[in-house]
């Protein structure tokens, strides 16, 4: 019999259902709707940056090298090395009064500028931001590079069309212009050879005459200021801000000849005569610009010309006066001790590269406004130099547990290895000799490291004198006693002592120079390399480095030559562990210093204790023999 279905059931069931889930679909609906709402109109929060943390200050300690001893072989002797610092020039110069910290550079520029590449006195290879962005031109030659006609008359009309036209690059469109441009955070070029410009920029076989650099930037002050220039062109140094020239400087000539600033004096004049090209700076006289005034953080457009018309030695100073400022008198001829303009702190291979043929009262490298958009806060000047390292004596306890194949252990000093024996002397005196093959791996080792094998040690030096350089056409007669010398340095090692020796050793040298003109030294050249004496290679090794350049020259006939000669060398041999285990030096001062003179970068100057020291300074003769 069948069963009749409960219908009443069945159907009420699926309309439950469906309300649910219509229940169901209108909240997820109006719970999305609420979250795109509340989504669109949520409040951006705003950014508060937090207060800053006063980062507490770590004295620093003087950093100090543990040397140890060893009775056998004997160990070299170090010496502990004066506690000094380097004496520098400009170092530690108080802030102008009146000016607050803008004016005063910090001594962060040596802890802020990153690293660049290829530092010159033209500029870097690499910006920071806030520099001159500098092209070079060469109006010897087309724009494809090909040699043409031009003389320096032709040459001073083409510059002169330049910033009557509006200082626009197309006007030199047909000349040749250099792929490489650097980066100028100042222009303070004391009188040099004028081929450095074209080195810079990447053109070495470029002679120094009818050249141009024009730098582009901005100029800017965290604060008002009002200002002008003074500057020195040998040849040309002229300045633009904001669209109007604010200096131009050439060559004016002292015998009533042709002067170069005769071209330029239409297109503009000093405002101030009575003190315009009456004091020396560089190469001649000093030229006073007009007055700017910068609002704070306001930045105006900046445009500088450097150039060099008829070759032989180029120098373009520029320099800051800030109005109502009172500065130190040049000791030759009494005008104004003035900063160098800088849109940075110059750093220390800058400083020193200008100091080095700057004379001490024409210009500071160190004081005076930094021309950048904020205030570094910290103390002027470039600071003393890092103190020395301390090489401290350690005595080595000679006694050492040896231990035996057997495990039985001996406390005893190493002696000497006679006939595969080792002899060893015992607490109370008494000597005693043990097989070589009843010592652990690690005696070995020990033995090892204190009878290292002894090397006879040459350094060699290879000299020849390169030709000079092309000169002008423009330079009569030789005006500029020169010498250069191309140098290769290099090592060479042979074994001496018998035995194997199955360790890596490090051989370093040291080429060092000697100043003409000062007393002190210069690094030329370190190079290393690690071998290992083999039968294969009998016990010999050499190292030579690549050629390096040293320059003898006076910058004018009568003036006194400076430059670097060869002065001496320092050679080391060091083992595993980092001891030095031999070495060879041409005087014992540069081994006494050895730990400082490991710190010093190539090109440096340094004194006997082996510290960074600045390069000698122009002197009075080297000034033109009229001023």
């Amino acid at each position: 019999m069948r069963r009749k279905k409960k219908q009443s059931i069945s159907k009420g069931a699926p309309s439950g259902f469906v309300v649910s889930l219509l229940v169901h679909a209108a909240a997820f609906l109006l719970a999305g709707m609420l979250v795109v709402f509340n989504v669109v109109k949520k409040e951006e929060k705003k950014f508060v940056p937090p207060k800053a943390v006063e980062r507490p200050k770590m004295n620093l300690k003087k950093p100090k090298v543990k040397v140890k001893k060893t009775s056998k072989p004997k160990a070299t002797t170090r010496i502990v090395t004066k506690v000094k610092r380097a004496s520098m020039p400009d170092i530690q110069l108080p802030e102008m009064s009146g000016m607050s910290d803008g004016l005063a550079g910090g001594i962060g520029g040596f802890e802020i500028m990153p690293d660049l590449t290829e530092v010159t006195m033209f500029g870097a290879g690499q910006t920071i931001g806030n520099d001159f962005v500098g092209t070079f031109y060469d109006m010897k030659r087309d724009r494809r590079g090909s040699a043409i006609p031009h003389s320096q008359e032709q040459f001073k009309e083409d510059v002169k069309d330049f910033m009557l036209k509006g200082w626009k690059p197309s006007v030199w469109a047909r000349f040749y212009r250099s792929p490489r441009t650097l980066y100028a955070t100042t222009f303070a070029i004391p009188p040099v050879p004028s081929s450095l410009a074209p080195e810079a920029f990447g053109e070495p076989d470029t002679i120094g005459y009818v050249w141009i650099t024009h730098y582009k930037g901005q100029l800017v002050y965290p604060e008002d200021i009002t200002f002008r220039f003074w500057g020195q062109g040998d040849d040309l140094i002229a300045v633009r801000v904001d669209g109007e020239i604010k200096l131009i400087s050439a060559w004016t000539s002292s015998s009533g000849g042709e002067s170069h600033a005769d071209v330029f004096y239409p297109v503009w004049r000093s405002k101030f005569p009575s003190i315009s090209e009456k004091y020396p700076i560089g190469n001649n006289m000093a030229v006073v610009g007009d007055w700017i005034t910068l609002k704070a953080g306001e930045p105006m457009d900046m445009e500088v010309l450097i150039s060099e018309i008829t070759g032989g030695v180029f120098c373009s100073l520029l320099l800051v006066e800030v109005q109502g400022e009172e500065y130190p008198k040049n000791y030759f001829r009494g005008g104004p001790k003035l900063p160098i303009f800088k849109t940075e702190e110059p750093t220390l291979d800058l400083a020193e590269a200008i100091w080095a043929n700057l004379h001490a009262g024409d210009a500071s490298v160190t004081n005076g406004p930094v021309f950048r958009d904020f205030v570094s806060k910290g103390s002027t000047g470039l600071g003393p130099a890092p103190e020395p390292v301390v090489v401290e004596e350690v005595e080595e306890d000679p006694m050492r547990v040896w231990t035996l194949t057997s495990g039985k252990t001996v406390e005893a000093e190493f002696i000497t290895v006679i006939g595969g024996q080792v002899a060893l002397k015992m607490p109370k005196g008494r000597q005693q000799k043990i097989p070589l093959a009843a010592l652990s791996d690690a005696d070995l080792e020990y033995i090892d490291f204190a009878t290292p094998p002894e090397f006879s040690i040459d350094f060699s030096k290879k000299s020849s004198q390169l030709p000079r350089p092309e000169e002008s056409p423009y330079i009569w007669g030789d005006l500029r006693p020169l010498q250069i010398f191309g140098y290769t340095f290099g090592v060479k090692l042979k074994q001496k002592s018998a035995g194997a020796y199955n360790h890596e050793l490090t051989v370093e040298y040291f080429a060092i120079g000697e100043e003409v003109d000062g007393d002190n030294w210069v690094l030329l050249d370190r190079r290393s390399d690690v071998f290992m004496p083999t039968k294969e290679n009998k016990g010999r090794h050499e190292l030579y480095g690549d050629e390096v350049r040293l320059q003898v020259q006076a910058l004018r006939a009568s003036a006194p030559m400076r430059g670097t000669k060869y002065g001496g060398f320092v050679i080391t041999i060091t083992d595993e562990r980092g001891k030095i285990i031999q070495h060879a030096a041409s005087h014992d001062f540069l081994y006494e210093g050895f730990e400082n003179l490991k710190r010093l970068p190539v090109g440096k100057h340094f004194d006997k204790d082996g510290l960074r020291v600045c390069p000698p300074r122009p002197t009075e003769g080297d000034r033109q023999e009229w001023m």
